[in-house]
């Protein structure tokens, strides 16, 4: 795992060696191990790198070819990379060290730019072709690892973060209100938009090529598509779960550094841990975050599972004073992210660098097996189907419309919003559903300056939306909408960076693309069955998992926010969105705000996940852009 940057201006003049180095300095977390650089003639490209393979300096990237025209920096692990190494040395390639690093450019030069189909793992990459005067960068399918760029006056300029790429003072800081509108539903800013309004993100599964004269365009080379539904037996898909499953934990216990696995105390992680003990000659070591809070403290499960399998187990016990790491999140992430469970992350991820450098996770399972309950609660609005869509809009329209023209309440507004459930079309109960701020509240809470703002920035961009068609199954369009949005642009960001800011590589197994492509093939009844989800996993790996943990219900990995905010952290709270710096933004209804914390406060309503998400814009505006 490492942090790369670098600047291209095809007009060839120099790019500044400090301005590369100073990117690089600024994700120093991401890569401790060693610092190099690349330069030529209108080119500077940089890498700093946390040592997982070949631990050699001289293994550093940038790395090149045999002739040193093609360069290469890279951010992930290559899976594969052995075989793929065995295939290019058979067509006469050279090699000089034993990374996965230096097997892509000599991928590239044996299959240009469909080089990236052949790469199985996590990656971000950015490769200069000096002979063709281009640069080729690429993120992968499934979005685990970050990249940033920006386009200048003559080239383009990228990262691995934002705080890095605007060390670049060519880099405008202008603030996209469209995407911070967004970050409001969604509690995060979904690609390809950031929240400046010059720099985007790769997509998942896209390839970024520009070519001379500082022409940029951007391929998409995979995408969670709906695949035929297998007509295999119950049996024989649970068979084919075990078998990619085990293998994709196989792949990534290859390192030449220390291993060890996040144990959350769920069906995901407790897999990943039990396959780890069967392919392992020795005790796995394991670690897990518990709470004070009783009924949201998974680490009795955890530890059902670390006995089990007799693992070296390390525990930590999070308090409410953990939330002062507060600012370096805020800095760390570079745009508003208000995914509150970045704060234990990055606590495990602290944890367990103590013992190890990589470490796995169960990410991934949700996403792929229907694990989340806002499935089941929005496929539940489908008993109103029978009734014709024009009808339930004939006559709930008109009913929102009055509830809309009121005075803000939250009986109004609860029913506003069951009538958009009700006589919308599956997209729009989704979006509704999993929004942070519901369409109701951000009527309430945007001031009419940010609303301008809002249309002034959108400049053709849209927000997070996959195409639908009636014939879809509902449960796997809502799959493929979070593999495209939230899996990359919330899970998979707040992991990398929690975890990167503390030097630590967290490895996937459930997100190995050919197990997810594999899942996409289920049919529904074996990803959610009687209100659960995962039904399949819970069978299929039913002899590895103690019962306690395969009937208990889903179980968010989290902090207890309700109470945090009313008592520990109601002085922060109010002390960041009730002071004059706030208020004079103009950006929220200050009358609306002061409504949410008091009545957050007083216990009439559990306002903590919109009060945290304007807790985590207002110090990120402090930050980054007052």
């Amino acid at each position: 795992m490492c942090g790369i940057a670098g600047k291209i201006r095809f007009d060839g003049r120099p790019i500044a060696r400090e301005l590369v180095a100073s990117m690089c300095n600024a994700m120093q977390q991401r890569g401790p191990d060693a610092v190099n650089y690349h330069f030529e003639p209108g080119v500077g490209l940089g890498q700093r790198r946390l040592s997982i393979i070949d631990l050699r300096h001289t293994a550093a990237p940038p790395l090149s070819n045999e002739t040193n025209r093609i360069w290469v920096v890279f951010n992930g692990e290559i899976y594969n990379f052995r075989a793929l190494r065995q295939e290019l040395e058979g067509k006469g390639h050279t090699f000089r060290t034993e990374t996965d690093t230096e097997v892509i450019v000599h991928l590239y030069e044996e299959y240009d730019v469909e080089c990236v189909e052949k790469l199985h793992g996590m990656f971000a990459l950015a490769l200069w072709d000096a002979d063709r005067r281009r640069l080729i960068a690429a993120r992968d399918r499934l979005g685990k690892k970050p990249f940033y760029y920006a386009s200048t006056t003559q080239g383009i300029v990228f990262a691995s973060s934002l705080a890095a790429l605007l060390h670049d003072h060519e880099i405008s800081r202008e603030p996209n209100f469209f995407a911070i509108d967004q970050f409001l539903e969604r509690q995060y800013v979904p690609s390809p938009l950031t929240a400046f309004r010059s720099v985007r993100k790769l997509e998942p599964g896209h390839l970024l090529i520009c070519e001379p004269g500082g022409r940029c365009e951007t391929r998409r080379f995979w995408a969670a598509t709906p695949r035929l539904v297998s007509r295999a037996t119950e049996r024989e898909l649970q068979e084919e779960l075990v078998r990619l499953t085990r293998e994709a934990v196989r792949t990534r216990m290859i390192s030449d550094v220390p291993l060890g696995a996040l144990l959350s105390g769920g069906i995901d992680s407790g897999t990943i841990v039990a396959l780890m003990a069967q392919e392992s000659s020795g005790p796995i070591k394991t670690f897990s975050i518990g709470l004070e809070q009783t009924d949201m403290d998974e680490l009795p499960y955890a530890r059902l599972v670390a006995k089990r399998y007799g693992t070296d187990h390390t525990e930590l016990v999070l308090k409410p004073d953990v939330v002062d790491i507060l600012p370096k999140l805020i800095r760390c992430y570079g745009e508003p992210f208000a995914d509150s469970s970045a704060v234990p992350t990055y606590y495990v991820s602290k944890l367990a660098r103590q013992f190890v450098t990589v470490a796995l996770s169960g990410d991934g399972g949700d996403e792929s097996f229907g694990g989340y309950t806002h499935y089941g609660q929005t496929l539940a609005w489908e008993q109103l189907d029978f009734i014709p869509l024009c009808l339930r809009g004939a006559v709930l329209k008109p009913v929102e419309g009055v509830l809309s023209s009121l005075p803000f309440t939250d009986m109004a507004s609860r029913c506003g919003r069951a009538c958009m459930m009700a006589r919308n079309e599956l997209p729009g109960r989704y979006m509704t559903q999993t929004a942070i701020f519901k369409p109701q509240e951000k009527q309430a809470i945007l001031t009419s300056r940010f609303r301008a703002l809002i249309n002034d920035s959108k400049n053709g961009d849209k927000g997070p939306t996959l195409p639908w068609r009636t014939t879809d199954d509902s449960l796997d369009w809502m799959i493929r909408h979070d593999l495209r949005f939230y899996l990359p642009d919330c899970l998979m960001v707040k992991v990398d960076v929690a975890a990167m800011a503390n030097s630590l590589e967290v490895r996937s197994p459930l997100l190995d693309h050919h197990l997810v492509e594999f899942a996409l093939t289920l049919p529904a009844k074996s990803k959610r069955s009687a209100g659960q989800g995962k039904a399949i996993m819970r069978k299929a790996f039913a002899d590895l998992l103690p019962p306690e943990i395969l009937n208990k219900p889903k179980t968010g990995f989290g902090i207890p926010l309700q109470k945090w905010l009313q008592v520990d952290l109601a002085a922060m709270m109010k002390g960041v969105l009730l002071d004059g710096r706030a208020s004079r933004r103009g950006l929220l209804d200050q009358r609306f705000v002061q409504q949410m914390v008091h009545s957050h406060l007083a216990g009439d309503r559990d306002w903590s996940t919109r009060l945290w998400a304007i807790m985590v814009l207002e110090l990120w505006f402090r930050e980054f852009i007052d």
